[in-house]
């Protein structure tokens, strides 16, 4: 009997989720346009909040569809709402801006990816849930959107590279032990919430004082 036909339905649809959201990461990490980036970000909670759905059915964690609820409003709505509202006020009409050349950051991608499944091998062999398969590739998205972050120069894509590592993280999470507390959930969602208003509020500060987001100009002023 084809050893595919044994594992349940449900686990091959969290299982292709997973895949998914790895493809996302990797496309995150090569993207330039910012307007694309966000797209991928909603994309990337959408898939999240129906792996998060399918888990919930699949081991009757009532909570869980709460959680794939605020997901979907939260990081799949209002969020990437927020940053094309933002992007529209702050006139940003510029490509992603990288450290580094794309090839090599991809390579960088691949080796985390590596590492983050080498990681994962022990912890998965301890966990019980139906979604221990998929615990390396949630370690892996959040190195990649950690990576994403690190190496792009403007402040926006650095936000967004924090918003998708909060998501790989969340994927972790519903991974290993099928979730977080709601009250724990609700508390990193409103963080997340008020962290990007306040972050708003900087953008337009460093817009007005340097006429520009790139953060060079921020390390500049420390030099000073």
């Amino acid at each position: 009997m084809n050893p595919i036909t044994n594992i349940p339905f449900t686990a091959q649809i969290i299982n292709m989720c997973a895949a998914f959201l790895l493809l996302i990461a990797f496309s995150m990490l090569s993207q330039r346009r910012i307007l694309t980036l966000i797209n991928l970000f909603a994309l990337q909670g959408l898939v999240l909040s129906i792996s998060t759905a399918v888990v919930a059915f699949s081991s009757n964690q009532e909570h869980l569809y709460y959680s794939a609820g605020l997901t979907l409003v939260l990081k799949v709505i209002l969020l990437p709402w927020i940053l094309h509202r933002l992007i529209h006020k702050l006139n940003i009409k510029w490509d992603v801006e990288t450290m580094f050349n794309i090839p090599t950051i991809m390579l960088i991608g691949l080796a985390l990816v590596v590492f983050a499944f080498n990681l994962a091998a022990p912890i998965s062999q301890m966990s019980g849930t139906i979604t221990k398969s998929t615990l390396g590739i949630a370690i892996a998205s959040v190195l990649l959107s950690f990576l994403m972050m690190i190496t792009r120069s403007k402040a926006v894509p650095q936000v967004v590279g924090f918003l998708a590592m909060e998501n790989g993280l969340f994927f972790a999470a519903t991974s290993a032990t099928y979730g977080m507390p709601m009250v724990v959930e609700l508390g990193i969602a409103l963080d997340v919430l008020v962290g990007m208003f306040i972050l708003g509020i900087f953008f337009f500060q460093i817009r007005v004082a340097f006429d520009s987001l790139d953060l060079k100009h921020m390390e500049k002023l420390k030099e000073d």
